[in-house]
């Protein structure tokens, strides 16, 4: 008999709130791995400003579930939409 999965309630506390980042820098520890969201403002070919506003620690157990979430979630967005290209500069100079 296998037991039952429980049951999963969301709840959002009272300082929830929901952002858009298009910038997300990552730093590693033994222990951890920290998420910093961010906008990119670009005014000038020569300067890039971007404003965090959000750091984030997780486990490495839960980056590996991230990781997997956002493989699976990314699969089935280009299956629907077609492929997802990364500019070569943005991809290489704000992902760290």
């Amino acid at each position: 008999m296998t037991p039952s999965q429980p049951r999963i309630l969301l709840e959002k506390t009272p300082d929830y709130r929901e952002s858009y980042a298009n910038s997300v820098q990552i730093r590693v520890n033994l222990w951890d791995f920290f998420l910093m969201f961010g906008n990119i403002d670009q005014n000038s070919p020569e300067n890039v400003h971007i404003r965090n506003f959000q750091g984030i620690f997780v486990s490495p157990q839960q980056a590996k579930a991230l990781l997997g979430i956002l493989q699976q979630n990314v699969s089935q967005y280009e299956s629907a939409f077609g492929e997802i290209r990364l500019e070569p500069r943005a991809g290489a100079s704000f992902i760290q």
